[in-house]
């Protein structure tokens, strides 16, 4: 499920840029970093879309813009129909009901000078949700046990807590509203593996229990597989390719999509069949990217054309979209019968070379 008909949120030519200024007294703006460049995306209704990608490239941006922590600079955010990208007072308020975040940081996402009673009913106050007193105190014990937190520690101080339990009180407070849609910005990075599967099943019960919808922002592809319907893969503020999770895994198309799945540790290394791809250099700058294909400096199969032409999001078929102009595990039927996507905006001007 991902087409506009069907969809929750709907993600259209995003872009943010942050402004470079110069200047003290007369702040002249000499740049700008290019966090987000024309992203577009979908989540429907129940599903849960994996946004992956590594440090930098954007994602967490992405996750403030969706609920207004940030403005977008330019491009659309529709959320159930209504414009969430413009929308402002009462009309945003209403639509911040209906979308929640949950940080990556389980530490400093909480305030250490209120309880956790007090955090969790912070949304309820705020949106005038329940009777003041033991009506809210009843409504925020039910979150806590939803979670697996003890409604008994109600009046403790989060520095009372481990990580994987100050998570599930960020949980529980974004679930206070009975949102649709949650937006989870890296939710276990910060805790330790045995944690993290309890934190994901977690999350994965509580979808079905609410009927959820989920933008999962992560850079690990091992987390996001076992949670995500499909997978967005970003790279210096643009998506380079979208495909449902296990195609991702089976056949991936874009060389970095490539090179993030050969760095997925296996259980097993007899298993591992291909040689992991190295990825020379550092993420360039946001503030003066590479032209052309963002990826080529840094793609072992580069050529002139990625150097002139900026390569647009092209459909496989199934719903697996890349944009390379050497795409991976692609025969030549899936050439010849591959689309320019909708979504993107570029024309196809060069045609993409033989496959190898």
């Amino acid at each position: 499920m991902s087409s506009s008909e069907t969809a929750l949120l709907e993600i259209k030519h995003l872009v943010k840029h942050f402004p470079l200024t110069k200047g003290i007294l007369f702040r002249k703006q000499v740049g700008a970093v290019q966090a987000v460049d024309d992203l577009s995306l979908s989540v429907a209704e129940g599903e849960t879309v994996g946004l992956v990608g590594e440090t930098g490239c954007g994602k967490s941006t992405v996750a403030r813009m969706l609920v207004r922590l940030l403005d977008p600079t330019s491009g659309e955010i529709r959320f159930d129909g209504d414009d969430l990208a413009s929308a402002k007072g009462g009309d945003l308020n209403t639509l911040r009901r209906e979308i929640q975040i949950v940080f990556q940081d389980p530490y400093s996402a909480l305030n250490p000078r209120k309880t956790v009673g007090a955090i969790i009913a912070d949304p309820l106050v705020i949106h005038g949700i329940g009777k003041e007193g033991d009506d809210r105190k009843r409504m925020v014990q039910e979150l806590m046990e939803q979670v697996g937190l003890s409604p008994e520690h109600y009046n403790r101080l989060p520095h009372e807590f481990s990580g994987g339990q100050r998570q599930r009180i960020g949980i529980a407070r974004a679930l206070a509203l009975r949102p649709k849609l949650i937006v989870l910005d890296e939710p276990v990075s910060a805790l330790d593996v045995s944690i993290q599967a309890q934190v994901v099943n977690l999350l994965s019960d509580l979808q079905k229990e609410r009927d959820l919808s989920y933008l999962f922002v992560a850079h690990d592809l091992s987390v996001v597989r076992h949670v995500s319907d499909r997978i967005a893969v970003m790279y210096l503020g643009k998506i380079v390719e979208v495909a449902p999770a296990e195609e991702i895994f089976e056949k991936p198309i874009h060389p970095y999509t490539l090179a993030l799945y050969s760095a997925v540790p296996k259980p097993d290394p007899s298993e591992r069949t291909e040689k992991p791809i190295r990825l020379e250099g550092d993420l360039p700058s946001p503030t003066d990217p590479p032209s052309g294909c963002r990826f080529r400096t840094r793609c072992p199969w580069a050529t002139d054309i990625c150097t002139k032409a900026e390569p647009p999001l092209v459909d496989y078929g199934g719903g697996h979209l890349a944009a390379c102009h050497h795409p991976r595990n692609v025969s030549r039927v899936d050439l010849e019968s591959a689309q320019i996507a909708p979504a993107s905006p570029i024309t196809a001007s060069d045609q993409m070379p033989a496959v190898e």
